[in-house]
């Protein structure tokens, strides 16, 4: 999620919470096209699907890099596993 999280910060996140289009959020991706598990990632939440409006469309903040929706489709409410609320920056 560079430039906006950097290698070493501290995320607070809460679980439980709403997602809401802006904010960052810790999301279980579906697996890759290998079908191994994805570890967890931090995402912003980009706009609710307009289709089914409990899935969600995550981005990256760093459009070089990473895994979206654009790669795997929206994401239900539940692979929302938890929104940052703040975050503490270190080194």
């Amino acid at each position: 999620m560079a430039p906006t999280y950097r290698d070493g910060d501290l995320l607070l996140v809460i679980r439980g919470l709403s997602p809401r289009v802006g904010r960052a959020a810790v999301v279980r991706l579906p697996p890759d096209a290998a079908g191994r598990p994805r570890p967890l990632s931090v995402k912003r939440v980009t706009r609710r699907s307009a289709d089914e409006p409990r899935r969600w469309w995550v981005d990256s903040d760093n459009a070089a890099e990473g895994v979206s929706s654009a790669h795997v489709g929206t994401l239900t409410s539940d692979d929302v596993v938890a929104v940052v609320v703040a975050r503490v920056r270190r080194g």
